[in-house]
């Protein structure tokens, strides 16, 4: 007898060529058909042991996908459109070599901070994680994550403030 997850992984292998190609109909992009596939199994997971195998789960996916689709067309993001002028004060450098190197330099100062400092940075600043999400994930307390990120911040600062008089 084949257990329900192992039945799940090879539906997902199965359908999830032909998903895909109805995911991009639907919303006519390649990326976001990826993620609308990739939420939609997420939800197909969680109902698997309801879902009559039996019968054709592969609509039962179909129709997942399709809503899945739909949903995140009525997002509001979704509804901006890009605008052809530029404003004139300018927040970026032109140059995109600069944006890497930017970033280049912040990974690099991350490998200066102590392991839990930049567990915190991470969850917090790149994950997004509030206070409470990351002390839940570290196993410690709010006050913890709010120290360990202060320091980690400072740490960042100087690091970073040391290499720009470097140059």
């Amino acid at each position: 007898m084949v257990n329900r997850d192992q039945e799940y992984v090879e539906f997902v292998a199965a359908a999830s060529g032909a998903l895909r190609r109805t995911a991009y109909l639907v919303c006519g992009d390649w990326h976001r058909a990826d993620d609308v596939v990739q939420d939609a199994l997420c939800k197909l997971y969680r109902s698997w042991a309801k879902i009559d195998r039996d019968g054709n789960p592969l609509a039962y996916a179909r129709r997942t996908v399709v809503n899945a689709a739909l949903d995140s067309g009525r997002r509001p993001w979704r509804r901006e459109v890009p605008t052809v002028d530029l404003p004139t004060d300018q927040l970026w450098d032109a140059d995109p070599a600069t944006g890497h190197a930017e970033r280049d330099e912040v990974l690099a100062a991350l490998t200066r901070l102590a392991p839990r400092q930049r567990a915190c940075v991470v969850l917090r600043y790149y994950e997004d994680l509030s206070i409470e999400q990351t002390a839940q994930i570290l196993g410690c307390s709010e006050g913890t994550v709010k120290s360990q990120t202060a320091r980690g911040l400072e740490t960042l600062r100087n690091v970073i403030d040391r290499a720009a008089r470097l140059v």
